[in-house]
C-alpha cells in the first residue's frame, strides 16, 4: 500500500492499471493527488505479483491467467479492506477513487450502493461492464482516448447512453492523439499526449472538488 499526502477529510483511493503501485509512474501520479490536497491511498492490488513492464513483449505474460486471478471476486475484498483503512485508521470520512485501465472498472464498481466510494473518475477504463456503469449512485467522470482500441467509438457512445440513463451527474471527455493508457504512461514528449495526460489529472482534481 501506498499513502501520499497530508490528513483531509476527503481521501482519493488511487486504483492502478495492471502494473500496480510498483509502476514509477503510477506512484508519481497518486502524489499529485496528494499535493492537490487529498490524502491519498494506493493500494497493492495485485498482491505484488503485478503485469510485467513489457506486456506486449516476449515475457511470457498470460493476460487470460492474470484477469482470471485478478477478478472481481479477488479484487473487491482488497479495495474494501483500503477503504476500511482510510476510515478507521487515516480518519478519512469521505472516499472517491480514480482509477486507471484495469482501476477504471474498479473506480466505478466502488460507485454501486454501499461498495463505499462518493464519487469517481476513470481514464481508459477496462473490461467495464454494462451493469456496472447503471449501478453506480454517486457522480462519475471518464476520461477517454480517441485511439483507444479497448474502448472504440460505438463502444464509447453505449457507455455515455447508459450514464446518461443512471440520473447521476456524470461527465465524459475525449482526447484527440491519446492510446490506451494516457492517463498515467503518456509519452510526454508528444503533445497532444502531454497535453491529455495532464488535462485528465485537472479533470479528475475538478470533479472531486465539485462533487465531493
Amino acid at each position: 500500500m501506498y499513502v501520499t499526502g497530508n490528513a483531509s477529510d476527503t481521501g482519493v483511493l488511487y486504483l492502478t492499471d495492471v502494473f500496480g503501485i510498483q509502476l514509477l509512474e503510477n506512484k508519481l501520479l497518486a502524489d499529485s493527488f496528494g499535493r492537490a490536497g487529498y490524502l491519498t491511498v494506493a493500494p497493492d492490488m495485485f498482491n505484488g505479483t503485478p503485469a510485467v513492464a513489457d506486456i506486449n513483449g516476449q515475457s511470457g505474460f498470460d493476460p487470460t491467467k492474470f484477469l482470471a486471478d485478478h477478478s472481481p471476486n479477488v479484487t473487491d475484498p482488497i479495495l474494501a479492506t483500503a477503504i476500511d483503512f482510510m476510515r478507521t485508521t487515516l480518519g478519512v470520512k469521505r472516499v472517491v477513487a480514480t482509477g486507471y485501465c484495469f482501476g477504471g472498472r474498479y473506480a466505478f464498481r466502488l460507485l454501486a450502493e454501499g461498495k463505499g466510494a462518493a464519487v469517481g473518475f476513470a481514464a481508459h477504463p477496462s473490461l467495464l461492464e454494462d451493469a456496472e456503469i447503471s449501478a453506480i449512485t454517486g457522480p462519475a467522470s471518464i476520461a477517454a482516448a480517441d485511439g483507444d482500441t479497448m474502448t472504440p467509438a460505438d463502444r464509447r457512445s453505449k457507455i455515455e447512453a447508459l450514464l446518461l440513463d443512471t440520473g447521476i451527474p456524470y461527465s465524459l471527455a475525449l482526447y484527440g492523439g491519446t492510446q490506451h493508457g494516457f492517463g498515467v504512461r503518456a509519452n510526454i514528449s508528444d503533445p497532444k499526449q502531454k497535453f491529455g495526460k495532464e488535462e485528465a489529472f485537472f479533470q479528475a482534481i475538478r470533479w472531486f472538488n465539485a462533487w465531493a
